[in-house]
């Protein structure tokens, strides 16, 4: 069986790709170390963003295991234009998965990366694998295999969150196994 490990990122600094992690992202980051250090974790892919990556970085100097990044785990954008609504624009592109506003990507497109990349990953030799990314679009790649999940199952997600994908030939599962909250 095949694990992968969909990590959202502690809790930051701000939205920008060179945000820190705040002083509970840390302690948080150091908890998440904690609950996966028995998962058996073979191969680490995260996106480039500071928070994401120092999220996993004491799972990794624990594991002894390098961080690959993968431009397609960064955030999804929904727009380069400042939106007041950005929160009404972010529900309706659950409801129209190709929605796509100026500068930015569908959902669709963002799932569409996320999910070649899950794809790829699939097909290593690693048992156990941990991504790491950003809310909006560890979203998306949790509804490619649980439709159900939505804006409002969105809007639960915690910093940080930790779903399990388990593959089992042609079975795919995902449940979350770990929260914050």
């Amino acid at each position: 069986m095949k694990k992968i490990y969909f990590v959202r990122h502690a809790k930051a600094t701000g939205q920008e790709p060179d945000a820190r992690l705040t002083e509970e992202g840390v302690r948080q980051a150091e908890q998440l170390s904690s609950f996966m250090g028995n998962a058996g974790v073979e191969y680490i892919v995260s996106s480039p963003w500071e928070r994401a990556l120092r999220t996993i970085q004491p799972l990794a100097e624990q594991k002894k295991l390098q961080v690959y990044t993968d431009l397609r785990l960064q955030e999804r954008v929904l727009s380069r234009e400042h939106l007041d609504h950005w929160m009404d624009v972010l529900k309706q592109t659950y409801l129209d998965e190709d929605l796509k506003l100026e500068g930015g990507e569908s959902s669709r497109e963002a799932a569409d990366r996320g999910i070649q990349l899950v794809q790829e990953l699939i097909e290593r030799t690693e048992k156990t694998i941990i991504i790491v990314t950003h809310g909006a679009l560890l979203s998306l790649l949790i509804r490619h295999y649980d439709p159900q999940f939505g804006f409002e199952d969105w809007k639960k997600l915690s910093n940080p969150d930790v779903y399990l994908l388990e593959l089992k030939e042609a079975e795919a599962k995902i449940r979350r196994v770990w929260t914050t909250c």
